[in-house]
This record gives structure tokens, sequence and C-alpha cells, in this order.
């Protein structure tokens, strides 16, 4: 009777990693750095003027330069922050104190008035801004249009 109550042995021990709750905590980590990415832009999202031969100013996507935004309303945002243009001169030359490059990069919406624009490059330049860097986007279909007529008129020159 005392046999009726041994243990039961186990015969070998699992010693293989689950690594299934690991995958799915990265998987989770991927999805909210996904979704907050897009939230870590500097500044106020503005639809940038399109121009055919854009400069690139990669100064401006460091994390020290300083933004103006125009919006389509006017309003005038430094960085995030908004601020009324009058304000502008005082702001930035506190942060233009101590660097040695001094230009500032404007951003405006397509659609904002030409004068909110002149407004915010006087008052810039009051606060003694030595370069200011006008921010645009590439117009690909006017610009593929250019190169196709300039393609076709050397075409026909050649021949």
């Amino acid at each position: 009777m005392a046999s009726e109550f041994k243990k039961p042995v186990s015969t070998s021990t699992v010693s293989d990693i689950n690594v299934t709750p690991m995958v799915d905590v990265m998987l989770v980590l991927l999805i909210i750095f996904m979704v907050i990415t897009p939230m870590l832009s500097k500044g106020v999202s503005v639809d940038l003027v399109k121009t055919m031969n854009p400069i690139a100013m990669q100064n401006a996507d460091k994390e020290d330069a300083i933004l103006v935004a125009v919006t389509r309303n006017g309003d005038v945002f430094l960085g995030s922050s908004k601020i009324p243009p009058a304000d502008l001169p005082g702001k930035v030359k506190d942060l233009l104190v101590g660097r040695l490059d001094k230009t500032v990069f404007v951003k405006c919406d397509s659609r904002s008035r030409y004068e909110k624009v002149v407004d915010v490059v006087d008052n810039l330049r009051a606060a003694g801004v030595d370069n200011i860097g006008l921010l645009t986007d590439l117009d690909a279909k006017a610009k593929a249009k250019a190169d196709a007529v300039a393609a076709s008129a050397a075409a026909v020159s050649g021949n």
C-alpha cells in the first residue's frame, strides 16, 4: 500500500527560452515609437511653398536651430510656442546670444499672406539676424514637367 502513494518523477526539465512574451513586448514598443515619432517634429506643421529648385538646408534639422513658422491664418510661432510678431526681436535676440551662426529659418504656409511673412522677416532683421533661411519643398510635378520640356527641346535642337 505504501507504494501506491509514490510521487511521480518527471523525466526531464525543459530548458528552452520562451521568446513569445519578449516578441510581444517588442512589437508593442515598436508601435508606440511609430505613433509618437511624428509628434516629435520640431515646431509647427505648415504646408510649405513648393519650388522647382529648393536649396537643402540641413542646419534647419538640427536640435538647436531657431525656427519661425507662419501659419495659414497668420499666426507666428517661435519653435512650437505662439508669439506676437512684435515680440519676435527680443526673443530671437536672447536665443542668438553667444552663437556664432546667427541664422534663423523661416517656414511659411503656402497660403499665408505675404504681408505676414514680410513682417516676420522685418522683425528678424531688427533682432540682428545675419542670415534668414526660407524653407521650401520640391514641386515634383512641375520639376518633372520642366525636365521633360528641356529634354524634348534638347532632342529637337540636336537633330
